[in-house]
């Protein structure tokens, strides 16, 4: 048991979840792995964790996780005198995830446009002729190529992307907009260190989204409002969830390294002896 704990939830064999809390202190190696709980029903979680002498539990100052409901009662319940930090990149998954909805969008009127267009040359008895940007696009191809593009910031763009989303900003200025907007909540984390000025910068950034009036970045401007509190406890230490991510990502090479998990328990077990 260290100071600075994460809980995440993980998925052992065929979609079953099991909720895991990790030491940051180990930093991925022995002595990683506090408790693996299976379920993530918080009722069930805090009854086993509870089983943890609470001597040391009250040890704990700081605990990182994700913006779930369960997850955060587990932790208020758990450990009751640790801060309880919201992960920064949850928070910035979903600005990604609303901007990718958006090129998704007219990926699909892209798609439909070009059906009607080969329709049209068919009963008409001419031959379809695909249109070409100027990298050699088409524009359903300009929309599906793009995707990698939107997630990269654009100082480390290559050249060909610079050029792709230059047609794709001229051609469809919401997802420039959305992408700004995207970016911008980024670097509110990243060049922020003050909890205050996290705060007014936040503030600047929703009164954007209400301007640009997209309905998936509103939703997102209202998640962020409802969890304001443990959002804002980044700026503190700025701690993220990234040490829970790592172990979940080993335990996955580790299930693929053995072509799955036949027994759970002995996995568990092997689990353990390596990592707790």
């Amino acid at each position: 048991m260290g100071t600075q704990l994460s809980i995440d939830e993980t998925s052992v064999s065929h979609g079953e979840l099991y909720t895991i809390v990790t030491n940051k202190a180990a930093k991925g190696r022995k002595g990683s792995i506090v408790a693996i709980i299976a379920g993530v029903k918080a009722e069930n979680v805090i009854e086993v964790l509870r089983k943890i002498p609470e001597k040391k539990r009250r040890k704990v100052t700081e605990i990182t996780l994700d913006m779930a409901g369960n997850m955060e009662l587990i932790a208020k319940r758990s450990f009751p005198l640790a801060v309880r930090v919201t992960d920064r990149f949850h928070v910035q998954q979903l600005a990604t995830e609303a901007l990718q909805e958006i090129r998704i969008k007219h990926r699909w009127a892209a798609l439909d446009e070009e059906n009607e267009a080969i329709e049209k040359a068919k009963k008409q008895d001419e031959v379809f002729q695909s249109s070409f940007l100027e990298n050699g696009d088409t524009l359903k191809q300009l929309l599906a190529r793009s995707r990698y593009v939107l997630y990269k910031r654009a100082e480390h763009w290559t050249e060909n992307q610079k050029q792709r989303a230059d047609l794709l900003f001229e051609r469809y200025p919401d997802l420039k907009q959305a992408y700004e907007l995207s970016i911008g909540l980024s670097n509110i984390f990243e060049k922020t260190t003050d909890k205050i000025y996290g705060l007014a910068r936040l503030a600047r950034w929703h009164e954007k989204v209400r301007q640009a009036g997209f309905k998936a970045f509103n939703t997102i401007s209202r998640t962020i409002e409802n969890h304001y509190p443990t959002i804002l406890n980044y700026f503190d230490n700025r701690s993220t969830n990234a040490s829970a991510e790592s172990f979940n990502a080993k335990l996955k090479a580790f299930r693929s390294q053995f072509r799955g998990v036949r027994n759970i328990e002995f996995f568990l077990y092997r689990l353990t002896q390596i990592y707790a």
